[in-house]
């Protein structure tokens, strides 16, 4: 795996934790719930490729909980006939994420971010989540690049 997949896995995890606990951004940035023997007995090409993927994963998560608000509200925006507060936790870990990369990381394609969302929701959401992601994530590309905002 790739050290910006496993860093958006992290990441999602992450985001996954601060929807159900809400603890400080500096707690989380510590990643403290990963296995740090696993990550230390690596070989020194694995710890580069892991000291890597917690360096996005850091950009992606401080990002996303820094611009939250205007995050979610572009979110709220996709949703028809759909209550922001019914969707599940997975599927809005994902979409906050994936919503941060399209809108303010420049450096990565808007299809590589959705291709990557759309993964994620297979890997961890519902059995119909990478449906909705996919939906969610498409409206926001087409709107955000509509606005050129």
């Amino acid at each position: 795996m790739g050290a910006r997949r496993h860093g958006r896995i992290i990441a999602f995890q992450a985001l996954y934790a601060y929807e159900c606990t809400h603890p400080p951004l500096d707690e989380l940035l510590q990643f403290a719930w990963l296995d740090a023997a696993k990550e230390e007995s690596r070989s020194a090409k694995a710890a580069s490729r892991s000291r890597e993927a917690l360096d996005f994963a850091r950009l992606l998560l401080a990002g996303t909980i820094e611009n939250l608000d205007a995050i979610d509200d572009r979110i709220r925006g996709q949703l028809d006939h759909w209550d922001f507060s019914r969707i599940a936790k997975v599927d809005l870990s994902i979409l906050r994420l994936s919503v941060y990369s399209l809108v303010y990381v420049d450096s990565i394609p808007p299809s590589v971010t959705i291709d990557e969302a759309v993964t994620l929701a297979r890997e961890f959401g519902s059995s119909e989540s990478y449906r909705f992601v996919n939906g969610v994530l498409d409206g926001v590309r087409r709107t955000h690049a509509a606005a050129g905002t």
